[in-house]
């Protein structure tokens, strides 16, 4: 699975003004991140604001996806529910070509037990016919998949392949990298921690900052693969206020600010997000200008 080595990115997902998805938008932003280096995409993760789109959407979206990127990188779709059911059903009807995994979010808002998780994991992992990932996010879940509960997921599914841990806890970081199996992937979803979480053995990131900097990050997050942690920090420390204000007023409104500021698509969100203030804005403006000139 070295194909999930290194940055992924979760892409956005464009809109026009009028709210439709915008292909045009959609096609310079695949092209500007495999241009930028990165190692695979996401298509309608968190992200790609995909609470908001429809069935029809999604499809379209992700058949899109696929045809543009055409193979040249590998591809990760996004499909997660807090209704075990719903997302069965999603699983078995997505039309895979092009597409090399699943992620799916641990169910959001009705906070099951661990003993839920692991059921709702159990029935995706049967209806799949791709690799699937873990992700596990508390902040907008509401719960946490426990290191028990990961572990447990990834020695007894042969198809659960990794998770995508954004919990922030290292605790649970430290249990899951020191007792998982050895092929087991650990990957990164918060782009602030994935330096640190890298020595602990990461293998990469599913990054929202690369929507916008995908050569920059690649680069420090390759680095770190090669296992030269000192080289690395210059590529952290660069990015630290850029990756702060990505976050600051939402996301993913500020990352959509600053491929708005690129020239790759417009800022346009669905409700109930919204786009950043016009301070937040110029900051994002001012900082990327340092990162990209």
């Amino acid at each position: 699975m070295k194909m999930f080595h290194g940055t992924g990115v979760a892409m956005v997902t464009p809109f026009t003004t009028d709210g439709q998805v915008d292909y045009a938008g959609l096609e310079n932003l695949i092209n500007h991140l495999i241009d930028g280096g990165v190692e695979y995409l996401v298509s309608l993760g968190t992200t790609g604001e995909s609470a908001t789109l429809n069935k029809d959407e999604k499809k379209k979206v992700w058949a899109f996806t696929a045809e543009k990127v055409n193979k040249r990188v590998n591809l990760v779709a996004g499909i997660a529910s807090n209704n075990t059911y719903e997302v069965v059903e999603a699983i078995k009807g997505f039309e895979a070509e092009g597409y090399d995994a699943i992620l799916s979010a641990s169910p959001y808002y009705n906070k099951p037990i661990q003993e839920g998780i692991y059921q709702h994991y159990k029935a995706i992992a049967e209806a799949s016919s791709l690799p699937v990932l873990l992700y596990n996010v508390p902040s907008r879940t509401g719960s946490n998949v426990s290191a028990e509960t990961t572990l447990r997921l990834a020695n007894d599914f042969k198809n659960i392949i990794g998770t995508k841990e954004a919990s922030g806890n290292f605790e649970q970081f430290n249990h899951i990298m020191r007792d998982k199996p050895e092929d087991f992937l650990f990957i990164s979803g918060d782009d602030p921690v994935t330096l640190p979480m890298m020595a602990m053995g990461a293998v990469g990131v599913i990054s929202v900052i690369g929507n916008a900097v995908p050569r920059q990050f690649s680069d420090m997050v390759r680095t770190c693969l090669s296992g030269d942690f000192k080289a690395a920090l210059k590529g952290h420390y660069d990015l630290i206020e850029f990756t702060r204000l990505m976050f600051a007023e939402g996301s993913p409104g500020g990352i959509k600010t600053a491929l708005k500021h690129l020239d790759i698509c417009g800022d346009t969100l669905r409700l109930p997000l919204v786009q950043v203030s016009p301070a937040a804005a110029d900051k994002i403006a001012a900082e990327l200008k340092k990162i990209v000139g």
